[in-house]
């Protein structure tokens, strides 16, 4: 499976926003990257999934996942509070959220360069996107924050190994409709908020995570102007 990149919403920690220059650098960066982030979202070959009317809440653009020649891969689209990051202890559930990632099917192809082959995009890479995507909002109660990438990176490596093998004892199947059509998805949960991942009858494959919401209420369908989330 492709995982060439992570699809997060990492923010800065809370506090108050420093002075001068190099505040409005920080602004006009974030700036540069939300319109590209608009941008990606408007040129990608491939439709795009969010949750369906039922949630009525607030919706946002997240990053998009490029090849190297720029070709939108996947992206994502948040739903409720914006995700921060949180340990189990601080009122995780107190934050309601959940992230619908969708990723282009692609088949085992050449890279750009031609100098090597790029893995197919399947279900699991869908899985470890969103499954990634949970772990970086996520701190361990106890753990120092100096130890927080060694953490990250081993528990990232677990979301790997665990979407590598859908069909293991650690995923069930949850059943939501995807365009209206009852859809089989792998769906697990864990201490930091659930994951799910599966095909549409498009071709493209969702993943998504949370907490707060629950999972078994969700439903799918194409957003038809992604722009329009834009904030």
């Amino acid at each position: 499976m492709s995982t060439t990149s992570r699809v997060t919403g990492q923010q800065d920690s809370a506090g108050d926003p420093p002075a001068g220059s190099s505040y409005r650098s920080r602004t006009a960066q974030g700036d540069t990257a939300a319109r590209r982030a608009v941008e990606g979202f408007k040129n990608a070959a491939f439709p795009w999934y969010a949750l369906d009317a039922a949630f009525t809440g607030p919706r946002r653009l997240m990053q998009v996942g490029t090849a190297a020649d720029g070709t939108v891969q996947h992206g994502a689209i948040g739903h409720g509070d914006e995700p921060t990051i949180r340990s189990e202890s601080a009122g995780t559930e107190k934050e309601r959220f959940a992230v619908v990632v969708t990723v282009a099917a692609s088949p085992v192809r050449r890279s750009g360069d031609g100098t090597g082959v790029l893995d197919a995009t399947t279900v699991s890479s869908a899985a470890w996107l969103a499954g990634s995507g949970l772990l970086a909002h996520t701190w361990p109660e106890k753990l120092d924050h100096a130890l927080r990438d060694d953490w990250l990176d081993q528990q990232t490596e677990t979301a790997f190994e665990l979407a590598d093998d859908l069909d293991g004892p650690a995923w069930s199947v949850l059943s939501l409709p995807v365009d209206g059509v009852l859809t089989p998805f792998h769906y697990r949960e864990s201490e930091f908020g659930w994951v799910l991942a599966g095909t549409t009858g498009s071709g493209v494959h969702i993943g998504a995570y949370g907490r707060g919401m629950s999972a078994y209420g969700l439903g799918f369908a194409v957003v038809p102007n992604p722009a329009a989330y834009a904030q």
